[in-house]
């Protein structure tokens, strides 16, 4: 069964100007997003900046988002790492506190063979009883992983469940479809290609857009697994431009920058990601105002 079934944002670590984790913040975009109809919140993950917080960061971030959801919607912790040791000792801890389900990012820099990544997830999935979604993102991790080992592992290790896609690849995505028969929950990694996604089986989106837009990104889902295929369609393409300038620079760049603007308090970016170039900056101020949520 899935873990969740619609929007679940990848949300911001909002930091104060120190680069100190800015918990007050944080319990300020939980309760926008839980507000707004979010359907799970995906934390420490690529857009959490987890891989510039400490190991005592990462783990009091997920203790901290577990503790204000307080059960209202699922809680999932990104604890992936090119380390496996790494992986399931944070996997253990977000466990101990009470997460609902594991993120698992695939091996970056050191990468892995297909066996490898088999053997990782694996080893990490094993450590803990907590569901695991895989998440394939090879334009950051310079890794990928195929169909072929996706179904595989969630055949084999009972809880690891599905895979968040962001590989662009419809093609790719629609051959693990085909494969896996059901058996593996995608949710798209690319906000871009929620309704593509859905239209092959998907469960939903983990989302950066959810971070500004988290009802209408919520609807996007709801709308299609209603029966509203062409309302779906329509809130999917009038986010395109937002979507596209979300990512004109580094993920979390612009999303960190948007909800700034929103005056949402998210903070600063952690070196080497620095300030929006301001060319850019426009660009999304433009794109916000057109899709109607900065006036």
């Amino acid at each position: 069964m899935a873990i969740f079934k619609g929007a679940g944002v990848a949300i911001v670590t909002p930091m104060k100007d120190d680069g100190s984790v800015d918990y007050e913040s944080f319990k300020n975009l939980i309760e926008f997003q839980i507000e707004n109809g979010t359907d799970a919140i995906i934390v420490c993950g690529t857009t959490g900046e987890a891989s510039t917080l400490s190991h005592e960061e990462h783990l009091d971030t997920i203790k901290y988002c577990v503790e204000t959801v307080n059960g209202r919607i699922p809680v999932i912790a990104g604890t992936g790492s090119n380390c496996t040791e790494t992986a399931v000792y944070l996997s253990k801890e977000a466990e101990k506190y009470g997460a609902d389900g594991i993120l698992l990012v695939t091996p970056y820099y050191n990468k892995a063979t297909q066996n490898g990544l088999y053997a990782h997830f694996k080893t990490i999935a094993e450590a803990v009883k907590l569901p695991a979604i895989l998440y394939n993102v090879p334009s950051r991790t310079g890794c990928n992983i195929l169909p072929e080992t996706v179904v595989r592992l969630c055949r084999e290790v009972h809880n690891i469940i599905g895979v968040k896609e962001a590989s662009d690849s419809i093609s790719q995505i629609a051959q693990l479809a085909s494969i896996s028969h059901g058996y593996v929950d995608i949710y798209s990694g690319n906000d871009n290609q929620i309704v593509p996604i859905l239209a092959l089986g998907g469960q939903g989106v983990i989302s950066v857009l959810s971070n500004v837009a988290p009802r209408q990104t919520h609807d996007i889902c709801e709308r299609f697994f209603e029966g509203d295929i062409e309302g779906s369609r329509r809130l999917q393409l009038e986010a395109i431009k937002l979507c596209s300038a979300l990512f004109c620079e580094v993920n979390p760049i612009p999303v960190k920058k948007a909800l700034n603007l929103m005056g949402m308090n998210a903070g600063t970016l952690r070196m080497p990601l620095t300030e929006m170039e301001p060319a850019n900056a426009a660009r999304l101020e433009e794109a916000m105002r057109e899709y109607g949520i900065l006036k």
